[in-house]
């Protein structure tokens, strides 16, 4: 559980004072904050404890380590599925491993292509092109950071396979118009909600709108393992063949001697895994409850500062927080992107700019277009040749000269988010025009 703060409602929060300008740490004033962030919970900054030790004592005391033959995985199956309200759940070493069995599932051909954002990480696009299949980076809206509509279907050819939105940040994608699209020319829709729990998109849960859906157990995620992932469908088909991939393609049938029907992975969760994430199921939805009234207080202080432009939330969304993204604005702040982050860091408040920096698409693997070999996937005679150019994603280039992504965590107590507000508006009146 959280802080007991946490517990008393409606939240009453401090407002920024409104003081002359001070000396901005990084020119030798005193900085707003010498501690870090969060101050309460435990060293991770995670909600980590009894519970998780608990489940792990019975694995231990059983003997049984393996998922087959325990209890904990096949209940994180069950019990996360119904939770969302969907049918099959498949557990998996991680996030990277649960797109994988995504991908797998849906069957793309050597040299398919799938659609996906250029803002993500790897672990989006390993699956794809262990599968011989082509990403396809369509653009990004510049206030969502999530991928574009028009972008995505100004991309599709026969090749075609699948979309798979990022619901960057906490943010669900623009989920009705790229459902409309999968539907128009009958490919199927991938959601990575890796750093998606809990988000809803009109009524909806992150993780229940597209065909086959993938959730990351990572150490940063609202819910943790260390490394886990779970995949989500309702298509028993799907949830065949996912069950399936995700152990080396094995049907496990009693008495009937051993066969493998496809190629697939060993991507199995192991009992002491399934342990510390039943636990940790219990308690998400209050991390993400106690992440979205941090944002909000957050954002309520930070509105005051000139020249800071606040996270955009669709209409009709909830925002599940994984990061709280800050931009300024040039008219009003007479400084970069860059030294607006140095400065807030300096009144030690962490903060970068461009989160991963570059469009993933820029790096090596996708320039010298190499993953097998010779080069295959993208020299294989079923490929069509792509090049991967940056003027391709105007957005998305300029969201990262310009994004600030902030922490935010659940254990955040009045103090420190007092803090974020105190520093934030120190900088902007420092550098207001």
């Amino acid at each position: 559980m959280g802080p007991s703060w946490y517990l008393a409602t409606p939240y009453q929060w401090g407002e920024v004072d409104e003081v002359s300008i001070e000396k901005l740490a990084i020119d030798g004033g005193t900085p707003v904050r010498t501690t870090p962030l969060p101050s309460v919970g435990n060293k991770s900054g995670r909600d980590i404890g009894q519970e998780e030790l608990a489940n792990l004592t019975e694995v231990i005391n059983t003997g049984t380590l393996f998922r087959y033959g325990g209890k904990f995985v096949d209940q994180l199956e069950n019990e996360f599925s119904a939770m969302l309200g969907m049918k099959h759940g498949i557990s998996s070493t991680s996030g990277t491993s649960a797109l994988h069995i995504a991908i797998a599932a849906i069957g793309p051909n050597p040299g398919d292509e799938i659609i996906t954002a250029p803002i993500t990480d790897m672990g989006t696009l390993i699956g794809i092109l262990a599968q011989n299949a082509i990403p396809v980076f369509a653009d990004l809206d510049p206030k969502t950071y999530t991928i574009m509509p028009e972008s995505v279907e100004a991309l599709i050819t026969e090749k075609t396979k699948a979309i798979i939105p990022v619901h960057l940040f906490g943010q669900t994608a623009d989920m009705d118009p790229i459902l409309a699209i999968g539907k128009k020319y009958g490919i199927k829709v991938i959601e990575d909600c890796c750093q998606a729990y809990f988000s809803e998109y009109k009524g909806r849960l992150s993780g229940t709108m597209g065909d086959i859906n993938a959730f990351s157990m990572q150490q940063s995620k609202h819910m943790t393992t260390g490394d886990g992932g779970i995949t989500v469908t309702n298509d028993d088909a799907l949830n065949t063949r996912a069950k399936l991939f995700m152990d080396k393609g094995w049907p496990r049938e009693p008495g009937v001697p051993r066969e493998y029907l496809f190629l697939g992975m060993n991507y199995r969760m192991n009992e002491l895994t399934g342990a510390v994430a039943v636990a940790q199921m219990r308690k998400v939805q209050s991390v993400v409850e106690r992440r979205r009234k941090v944002a909000d207080a957050m954002t309520k202080l930070i509105s005051t500062a000139p020249g800071v432009n606040l996270p955009y939330v669709r209409e009709n969304c909830k925002h599940s927080w994984w990061l709280y993204p800050i931009t300024i604005d040039p008219a009003v702040l007479k400084c970069t992107s860059a030294e607006f982050a140095q400065a807030l860091s300096k009144e030690g408040i962490p903060a970068s700019v461009g989160y991963i920096g570059k469009p993933i698409f820029t790096t090596e693997i996708f320039q010298k277009q190499r993953v097998y070999g010779y080069g295959c996937p993208f020299t294989c005679q079923h490929t069509t040749p792509r090049e991967y150019k940056e003027s391709d994603t105007p957005n998305t280039l300029k969201i990262l000269a310009d994004i600030m992504p902030l922490s935010i965590n659940e254990y955040f107590t009045q103090k420190d988010i007092e803090d974020y507000g105190t520093a934030i508006n120190k900088v902007a009146r420092a550098y207001q025009r």
